[in-house]
């Protein structure tokens, strides 16, 4: 494993559906402080569209900024090569017809010295998942009527 890899923190995506394709970039400028703070590093982000018709297309981060409200410029190149057409044929599939979506994946900057320092004491990670904000709520809200 060369250095690099070593030092890489754990790599997640998340896929963002936007019903109608309305974007409003409210979002936006959190993620850009996300990365200007070195927490994350963003190795692809994309945009695709799920027509009526089911067919899918991809987006250029550049035919989202024409109105000049939704400034994704900054994104541009944000491109590690990691996804291919089939990913974003994936990620289609869990849209509803006339949604877009935006496709990130990213590293989480802010534990690769954590990773880096239970390597290096010969730990290795055998497990990691993610529990979604939904499942979190309705597992608490069982374990409160438990009460």
């Amino acid at each position: 494993m060369n250095d690099d890899a070593e030092e890489l923190g754990p790599i997640d995506y998340l896929i963002v559906e936007f019903p109608g394709s309305r974007m409003t970039g409210e979002g936006l400028p959190l993620l850009v402080d996300l990365v200007d703070r070195g927490l994350i590093r963003i190795l692809d982000l994309t945009f695709v569209r799920k027509e009526e018709d089911g067919s899918v297309s991809g987006l250029e981060i550049a035919d989202l900024t024409g109105d000049g409200d939704l400034d994704l410029a900054v994104f541009e190149g944000a491109s590690s090569g990691l996804l291919g057409q089939d990913d974003l044929e994936e990620a289609a599939a869990a849209l509803q017809p006339g949604s877009s979506a935006g496709i990130l994946v990213y590293e989480n900057r802010w534990a690769a010295p954590f990773a880096a320092a239970l390597n290096r004491g010969g730990a290795q990670v055998v497990a990691s998942g993610r529990i979604p904000v939904p499942a979190l709520l309705a597992a608490l809200d069982t374990t409160d009527s438990a009460r």
